[in-house]
């Protein structure tokens, strides 16, 4: 389980950098990878995935989870985030890509308009807490996006069982997630 430092406390910036710190680590020991593989295991064996069509996966960029071996099911249709000003939109994978102003790849293809078909939306993050919230990089995409009515998908959170701590600091704008998957397994999907 995560510990945070005492003198980082409740502070967010403080803890993103601390957790940075520690997927830099996983990434540059290579540990990363295989971490990433367990999960995509994880996943593949559930249900939740067994059952759903309309899946969001988000494109890695240098130290996070990689779900991109996923795209192999053609039973599914899969789409990607882009950003475009403050909001999120939902793209259908593409043959190609263009990097955004963060220098995240996000596919050329038109947005979708239907976001009630999404069965599962996995959601980045630099750590989560037992109670599903999650801290990314304070952009706030995520946040704004779940308070769309429309999204009736699962909301899993892919991460390092190392990220995960007992309680994270959230405020009411905070969107909690539906579940974690780790290199263990999900933690509290049914």
């Amino acid at each position: 389980m995560l510990q945070f430092p005492s003198n980082i406390g409740q502070n967010k910036k403080l803890i993103r950098e601390f957790c940075r710190d520690i997927r830099q680590k996983l990434y540059l020991s290579g540990e990363l990878d295989r971490i990433s593989s367990l999960i995509v295991k994880n996943i593949l064996k559930s249900e939740v995935f067994k059952t759903s069509k309309h899946i969001m996966l988000f494109y890695p960029i240098k130290d996070e989870i990689n779900l991109l071996e996923l795209l192999q099911y053609n039973d599914k249709t899969f789409y990607f985030p882009k950003c475009d000003g403050k909001n999120l939109f939902v793209c259908p994978n593409s043959a190609e890509y263009k990097k955004n102003k963060y220098s995240i790849p996000e596919p050329i293809s038109p947005s979708i308009k239907d976001l009630s078909i999404l069965d599962i939306v996995f959601t980045p993050a630099l750590c989560a807490d037992e109670n599903l919230y999650r801290i990314g990089y304070g952009g706030g995409y995520y946040d704004r996006f779940f308070n769309d009515k429309n999204i009736k998908a699962k909301k899993i959170i892919p991460i390092s069982e190392k990220l995960i701590c007992t309680k994270l600091p959230h405020q009411d704008c905070d969107i909690q997630c539906d579940d974690i998957v780790c290199e263990c397994g999900f933690k509290y999907l049914s």
